[in-house]
């Protein structure tokens, strides 16, 4: 089926747009996914932190979306989905979209008034270069699991934002954030138990961590079975000098030293330290206090939640909306340990603020008082 979108380029095989890509493999997926937070870490003493996303399935026929806000204790989210149809190039389902007004440098979301009490108008603008993290290609049993490009970019943002029936505004000296692009064969994860079975993990740490300062940037993607062996390593540094030109260079080892908070309901990073080495130039120590405002992924359907997993078909267009209670045990058991920490940051005497994802898994030789949550 030709549609009108396949007057633009962006075709990776030879069909139109509505056939997919290539490999005809269901995982390919292509995902955007933002978050933005006030750089004290609260709103007017309480803290916030807003996430937003979109997944692409060319080979389902699907694209779902997501948007969802931490307000002190309270996580309220909005997911929704639709058959891709003659606008498979559309980004967005219902009222959610995501406008990619100038590439690597501004991009548009908007969430319009429904049923949630969230809605927003917010612009991404870039503080640094995009980077591409180093590719992520695993194998298992002699058949690719996963095979994937993302990049990502810190940014700064502006507009509104209204959750129950209160209007924010949001300026660039106030919100801070990131976003990342991914796209090629996705591993499927599944750890919703309203559709088993679970996946179940042993032996790692991982953590995806960014960190913004006025005239710095640093990104750690890190995966490890052994403390000290990163068998995954994807970090880098930005600078950007006083005339305005931004340096770049990439992170060679990486070692951290964290700290656990007695949380009875999942785990939580109290503080910590990452230290990175590079081919040239002196090593890095970037410090860490966890903060209140955290989003849980599976808000955002990461891993699954209820029975709904990303790409699934739900008919031409499907919405639902919910509000966490993040103090409730039954509702952090569903929620688990995925989610976008929010962080203050230090480094060579600059405050900074961003986000940290992670997780420790059974087995892991370190930081054994996490394990008796799920990883993921």
């Amino acid at each position: 089926m030709i549609s009108a979108q396949d007057d633009l380029i962006g075709h990776q095989a030879p069909a139109p747009f509505a056939e997919g890509v290539g490999s005809g493999d269901a995982r390919f997926t292509e995902r955007y996914w933002y978050t933005l937070h006030p750089i004290t870490g609260t709103v007017d003493g309480t803290p916030m932190i807003i996430d937003i996303g979109m997944g692409y399935y060319p080979n389902k026929g699907v694209m779902d979306v997501f948007a969802g806000i931490t307000v002190g204790r309270k996580q309220h989210n909005f997911r929704a989905t639709r058959t891709l149809g003659d606008t498979p190039l559309h980004v967005g389902a219902g009222p959610l979209r995501i406008d990619v007004v100038e590439g690597a440098k501004r991009h548009r979301l908007t969430l319009m008034d429904n049923d949630s009490g969230f809605s927003f108008a917010l612009d991404f603008e870039a503080s640094f270069p995009v980077a591409q993290e180093k590719q992520n290609y695993r194998e298992r049993k002699g058949q690719v699991e996963e095979d994937m490009v993302r990049t990502m970019q810190f940014g700064r943002w502006q507009g509104w934002f209204v959750i129950n029936g209160t209007r924010h505004e949001v300026t660039p000296q106030s919100w801070w954030g990131q976003r990342d692009h991914s796209w090629g064969i996705r591993s499927e994860m599944r750890t919703d138990e309203a559709a088993p079975p679970v996946q179940q993990h042993s032996s790692f740490f991982w953590t995806w961590s960014m960190f913004q300062f006025e005239d710095r940037g640093i990104s750690i993607f890190l995966k490890e079975r052994e403390p000290g062996k990163p068998h995954y390593l994807s970090a880098c540094e930005f600078v950007r000098a006083e005339d305005g030109s931004v340096t770049h260079r990439e992170a060679t080892g990486a070692t951290h030293d964290l700290t656990w908070a007695d949380d009875p309901l999942g785990q939580t990073i109290e503080a910590g330290s990452f230290t990175l080495t590079f081919a040239e130039g002196p090593p890095l120590t970037v410090r860490m206090e966890g903060q209140e405002a955290r989003f849980y992924l599976k808000g955002g359907l990461y891993g699954g939640f209820n029975g709904w997993n990303h790409g699934d078909h739900k008919g031409d267009y499907h919405a639902e909306h919910d509000v966490w209670d993040l103090d409730d045990a039954a509702t952090r058991a569903k929620a688990r340990t995925l989610g976008d920490h929010v962080v203050r940051a230090t480094c060579d005497g600059r405050t900074g603020i961003g986000i940290s994802e992670y997780g420790v898994a059974q087995g892991y030789p370190r930081y054994p008082g996490p394990q008796k949550h799920p990883a993921l």
